[in-house]
Parts: C-alpha cells; sequence; structure tokens
C-alpha cells in the first residue's frame, strides 16, 4: 500500500512496510534508487522516528589541510600514508559530535556560545 502525501510543492511518498520477525525490512525500490543507496545504511533515532540513510564515504573535503598539516609534522611514506588514514576516519565522528552538540544547545539541553563569544563583538 502506498500513498503520496502532499506538503507545500514537495511530495512525500510514504508505503506501508512488514517488519519480519527477525526485525527485518526491505526497503522500497523507490527509496532504495531515490536516496542512492550502495552498500550500507546508517541508522539512528531522532525525535521518536527512526531515520535510514545512505552511508556517504568522504569524498575528500579536508584531505588537503590533513595532508598539509601531516607533512608540516615532518611525515612522509608509509608513515604518512598510515596517519592520514588514520586522521581521515576521525573526521565523521568528530563532525557527529559537533552537530550532536548544536543539537543539544538548540534544545537548551547544553550551554551554549553566543556568536560575540566565538567572534567577538564589532567594538573590540
Amino acid at each position: 500500500m502506498s500513498k503520496t502525501q502532499v506538503k507545500g510543492e514537495n511530495p512525500m511518498l510514504i508505503k506501508r512496510i512488514s517488519v519480519s520477525q527477525k526485525r527485518q525490512i526491505t526497503i522500497p525500490i523507490e527509496f532504495y534508487n531515490s536516496v542512492g543507496i550502495d552498500k550500507e545504511v546508517e541508522c539512528y533515532v531522532q525525535n521518536d522516528t527512526i531515520v535510514i540513510r545512505p552511508v556517504r564515504e568522504s569524498s575528500g573535503e579536508f584531505d588537503e589541510q590533513i595532508l598539509a598539516d601531516l607533512i608540516g609534522q615532518g611525515l612522509s611514506g608509509q608513515e604518512l600514508l598510515g596517519k592520514f588514514k588514520e586522521t581521515r576516519r576521525q573526521i565523521r565522528p568528530a563532525v557527529e559530535r559537533l552537530l550532536d552538540e548544536a543539537h543539544r544547545a538548540a534544545q537548551g539541553e547544553a550551554s551554549s556560545n553566543t556568536y560575540e563569544d566565538v567572534f567577538g563583538s564589532e567594538a573590540e
């Protein structure tokens, strides 16, 4: 059973799917294709909703900065390669922690800084 729910200009496809005794679901092909799922998805709970989204590998946003820093530390060869891979793996968890902290601050569950705290005021 599927239906399209219209909210504003963005139509939303909704499908009811069954859950097996092993807690497994089958992702409808329309959803699978439309979001570009490859081999893995990540799953998390947000506001009493289960979110399933494709895993996106790092596209190299910070590669140049990481390499420049590691080269600046005097690394080269296999040592550079190993440290680069290790540092690159730490980017996603660090960004996710920052996003979680921002979300908690927005919900009033954690302290936050003002714009002036971070950047100073124009008078300074």
